[in-house]
């Protein structure tokens, strides 16, 4: 296992369903020396790193109706849809604390993948100490319906932006086989956003990130074909929905968000003893 990796994709809300995947994966005690996560995907690996089990589903599901986590009412006051002084201050702290103390005496390497909105290069956390939440925050600050998070003099947002399903930065620090929990079919294209004219409006002063915004689907797909290739070649294990996706980005659904979540559970379970022999 020392070389081998958990490569975590975001999604939003899809990203219950990896929620459910670590959920198992805690119950059977297994942790990788080296993960990463971008957006969704790195908030989930920090409750599953904590040793925090039912975590990710108490805030994720269980605030899903407060409007504080997530409403239009946040998006008219403050221009983001998730509550995210609420959602990284505020639960983190006083309704469902977040072990600080486990995480940061944790063995496993965790990297956390945010987008420069300077260059529109991807910038990869690993060193962040208590600052751990904010840079979380940072890669999950999704454009549009979120504010731009300065931090250690970079301006950031969405890491799924800029390297979406990091499985190449995994391989570059040297591991050689990778678990990677998606959160869409195996069937899914992302196609060319319809919301450039927005993001010119918006990030005029950011050209990398426009340049970035405007590739994004084009380095999505090309990441799954290649995540594919490698799966062939028996150097990746992928784990993603099977059944068709009724959840979207800004799902506020707690029937829906609770099936997603028990489907990334009951899918990593059915997977577990094909992964145990893929494993050793």
């Amino acid at each position: 296992m020392e070389q081998t990796g958990l490569v975590l994709e975001g999604g939003g809300m899809r990203g219950v369903y990896t929620a459910g995947v670590l959920e198992f994966f805690m119950e059977q005690n297994l942790f990788f020396p080296y993960v990463i996560g971008v957006s969704a995907g790195a908030c989930h690996a920090a409750s599953y790193l904590s040793r925090q089990p039912g975590r990710n589903r108490q805030v994720n599901i269980g605030f899903i109706k407060d409007p504080r986590y997530i409403s239009w009412r946040n998006y008219w006051k403050r221009r983001e849809f998730f509550g995210m002084d609420f959602v990284f201050e505020e639960i983190p702290t006083k309704h469902v604390p977040f072990d600080f103390e486990m995480f940061l005496n944790k063995k496993e390497r965790f990297v956390v993948g945010t987008t420069d909105c300077l260059t529109g290069e991807p910038v990869y956390y690993d060193d962040y100490g208590r600052d751990i939440l904010t840079v979380i925050r940072a890669s999950s600050s999704l454009p549009f319906i979120a504010p731009v998070v300065d931090y250690r003099g970079k301006k950031l947002l969405d890491g799924g932006i800029s390297d979406p399903i990091p499985i190449k930065k995994a391989q570059r620090d040297g591991m050689t086989k990778n678990v990677v929990v998606l959160t869409r079919n195996a069937d899914y294209q992302k196609k060319k956003s319809n919301m450039l004219w927005m993001a010119k409006r918006s990030y005029r002063a950011y050209p990398g990130l426009l340049q970035a915004l405007e590739s994004r689907y084009r380095l999505y797909n090309e990441t799954v074909a290649y995540l594919e290739k490698e799966e062939e070649k028996g150097n990746v294990f992928i784990i993603r929905p099977e059944q068709p996706l009724s959840v979207g980005r800004m799902e506020r659904n707690p029937v829906k968000l609770e099936g997603l979540y028990q489907q990334g559970y009951e899918e990593a379970k059915a997977k577990y003893n094909q992964l145990i022999k893929w494993l050793s």
